[in-house]
């Protein structure tokens, strides 16, 4: 009967099978549960106890649960179900006719409540080809895997009575959300002027290009950074399953629709809670927000060591984290943003404040950038503030909205996902050096035009490469299947660091 009744335990965003095995014998009441339980899997005790007594079912005695493998070690309240199904069958209170996955944590009166990890429950029920019984508060992220048998659980009596054959649980249809996004806020639409910066975000949305803003206090960076979850592309199948299972594994609800994740982080955050780990090794933000946008605003305020950190999973697309109990590897294929002041006061370059800063003073600002991470960065942008004057001109002008721009990034995602059957990858910023000299498809012109510049820039071979892939996504906005000229000096424009100088 052992086997037949399976809980699950988590290890990051994968789901563990766990063989829950119940004895009860004669003599002084004792509960134990043994197999590498945590605290809150001890004390499911007392919850499954009290819910089961409302069934009018006393447990009493010697109670043995033990919980396979035994050097797992299992944590959260998700066992405490298949704990209170094992029990009961132990009871005589039903008889168990088929092999099942229970997940739940549940109430004293005996309500299953919902818990962390449902997705990759589902998946793994899916997987082992096994019926899972989860709570119904739940339902909405399992009914987004697809070929899963599942039925929703609202309270143990429910449950027990469906397994005895007095009664029928729903089962949980699939149910993905559309690909269509509505209305998003904010809108470019509502950015007065700024056309260098939309034309950039476009860019970097298009080609999933990491991005620098500098500007004044005021000129529209974080408006525009929180704008540019608009104009991406929706999720595919595939990656809607990726950024589903992460938000489960934290206990995050199921999106409602397939935008892609946005994720905000404060300049005090720890590295932890970026880059992921803990006592129970958790997903970071740097993961959360997987193939959507991690903005860092104020960039210079944010410690060495955590930005330092982020270095490795910027570049490979996904994050090893490393404990005493274990490693666990988390995607990370973020597109970044950073926003930061051109210098200390924030006003240097600004047509209406004066800049107060000494030479000294700019000179250890410049410092605060992390030369590794301007490396991965592809597009440095200005964005100046708009004077009063130009504000009450803007007023009334209505720009392109954020649902005309998305069109054209989506039709160039589109010519990045057919190319992917040649290259493998997504978009052009993951783009190796070989898939890259091999994809280019540079003009006479624009090779000449871009050894020139390279020249007199000093650009070196990796700046070169992210020239060129930049000028590729150039040309996809376009519809070109070449490499123009036009496309090459436009790219170079955004890669020249003066924006820092």
């Amino acid at each position: 009967m052992a086997a037949e009744i399976q809980g699950i335990t988590l290890r990051g965003v994968e789901a563990l099978p766990v063989e829950v095995e119940a004895e009860i014998t004669s003599g002084m009441f004792s509960f134990s549960v043994v197999g590498l339980p945590d605290a809150a899997v001890r004390e499911s005790r007392e919850r499954v106890r009290a819910a089961l007594r409302e069934l009018d079912v006393s447990i009493y005695g010697r109670i043995a649960v033990n919980l396979a493998p035994a050097d797992l070690p299992k944590e959260g309240s998700l066992l405490d179900l298949p704990i209170a199904v094992a029990l009961a069958a132990e009871k005589k209170f039903f008889a168990l006719k088929q092999a099942a996955i229970y997940m739940g944590e549940l109430a004293l009166d005996g309500r299953v409540r919902p818990v962390r990890g449902a997705v990759p429950a589902a998946m793994l029920a899916r997987a082992l080809k096994l019926p899972l019984f989860c709570p119904v508060g739940n339902s909405a992220e399992v009914a987004l895997v697809d070929g899963v048998e599942a039925y929703g659980v609202p309270t143990l009596k429910d449950l027990l009575l469906h397994l005895r054959g007095e009664s029928s649980l729903s089962r949980v249809d699939k149910n993905m959300p559309p690909d269509v996004l509505g209305a998003v806020e904010p809108d470019f639409a509502d950015v007065r002027g700024q056309s260098q910066a939309k034309r950039a975000l476009e860019i970097a949305a298009a080609g999933h290009h990491n991005i620098l803003l500098v500007g004044s206090p005021g000129s529209g960076k974080t408006m525009m950074a929180r704008a540019l979850q608009g104009i991406l592309p929706p999720l595919s199948d595939d990656e809607f399953l990726e950024t589903l299972l992460i938000r489960s594994a934290v206990g995050l609800p199921a999106p409602s629709d397939r935008r892609r994740p946005f994720r905000q982080v404060h300049h005090t955050a720890s590295t932890v809670s970026i880059c992921g780990g803990g006592s129970d090794i958790r997903p970071g933000e740097v993961s959360l927000a997987h193939r959507g946008v991690l903005f860092l605003d104020e960039f210079t305020e944010f410690r060495r060591d955590l930005i330092e950190a982020l270095r490795q999973p910027l570049e490979d697309g996904f994050i090893t984290v490393n404990r005493a109990s274990g490693s666990v590897t988390y995607p990370s294929r973020v597109l970044l943003v950073l926003a930061a002041n051109p210098c200390a006061c924030g006003w240097r370059g600004d047509p209406v404040e004066q800049c107060r800063c000494s030479s000294v003073e700019l000179e250890r600002y410049r410092r605060k950038f992390s030369g590794p991470m301007l490396d991965r960065v592809d597009l440095y942008v200005s964005v100046p503030r708009l004077t009063p004057q130009e504000l009450l001109e803007l007023n009334n002008a209505t720009g392109e909205s954020s649902t005309d721009i998305r069109k054209r990034v989506v039709r160039a995602r589109a010519i990045q996902w057919e190319r992917k059957k040649l290259t493998g990858a997504e978009c052009n910023a993951e783009l190796s050096e070989r898939q890259l000299k091999n994809n280019v498809a540079l003009s006479a012109k624009a090779r000449q035009y871009l050894a020139s510049m390279a020249e007199r820039l000093r650009l070196s071979g990796r700046g070169m490469s992210r020239v060129l892939r930049v000028a590729r996504t150039i040309a996809d906005l376009a519809g070109s299947p070449g490499i123009e000229a036009s496309a090459v000096a436009e790219a170079i424009a955004y890669r020249d660091a003066g924006v820092l100088e």
